[in-house]
Formats: C-alpha cells, structure tokens, sequence
C-alpha cells in the first residue's frame, strides 16, 4: 500500500492542526502515526485498528490527539490540538496488516513525512 502524509506546518502553541494519511487502499490496515524529531529516535504517537473500533495513544499526546480513518475515502486523520514546542517533529503515517502495534518494527508500510513545527 502506497501512503502519503499530509497537513503538517507552523503553529503557535496552543494551536490545532488535523494530518491526514491518504492511501490507495486501506482495507484490512492497522494504522499508526510515529513521529521524529531532529536528533532523536522514532516515536509512536496512536495507532488505530481496522475498521476503527480501537486506538492507542502514547501518554505525551494522549487527551490532546486524536486518531481517526475513514475507510471509504482511504484516508487516515490525526487531529492535534493544545500543541506544545515538543510537539514539533516530522510526522509519519504508517500501515500494517498484522495487528495494531506500538513499535516501528510492527508497521511494513510508510509514508514520507509531514514536518510540523510549534512555536513557543
């Protein structure tokens, strides 16, 4: 599956911003965001299962963040709100059809990445 990440720029603290995902077939996905920031490793962000029934957050975005699919249209959203400086990374949407994992090792497909900065 071919995925491609959108939606991210600069936003003030406390500002919202909505990612989307688009891909050319979600069918049967788990679906996860990470996130990089310079100089640091890969994180999970949330993830979401097929059809959508179940999601995960990491506890830095969690009550901010929100992950959500709409299966039809093939497309992935996570809307950010209450940003924080540490926030700032370059977003990543990836998919996999085993399970909803935590891990980058858990997700086959990736898409290139959508930089969003928050300033203080």
């Amino acid at each position: 599956v071919q995925l491609q990440a959108s939606g991210g720029g600069l936003v003030q603290t406390g500002g919202s911003l909505r990612l989307s995902c688009a891909a050319s077939d979600l069918s049967y996905y788990y679906m996860g965001w990470f996130r990089q920031a310079p100089g640091k490793e890969r994180e999970f962000v949330s993830a979401i299962s097929f059809p959508g029934r179940k999601t995960e957050y990491s506890r830095s975005v969690k009550g901010r963040f929100t992950i959500s699919r709409d299966n039809v249209k093939n497309t992935m959203y996570l809307q950010m709100s209450s940003l924080k400086p540490e926030d700032t990374a370059v977003y990543y949407c990836a998919a996999d059809r085993s399970g909803m994992g935590t891990n980058t090792w858990d997700y086959q497909f990736w898409g290139q990445g959508t930089q969003v900065t928050v300033s203080s």
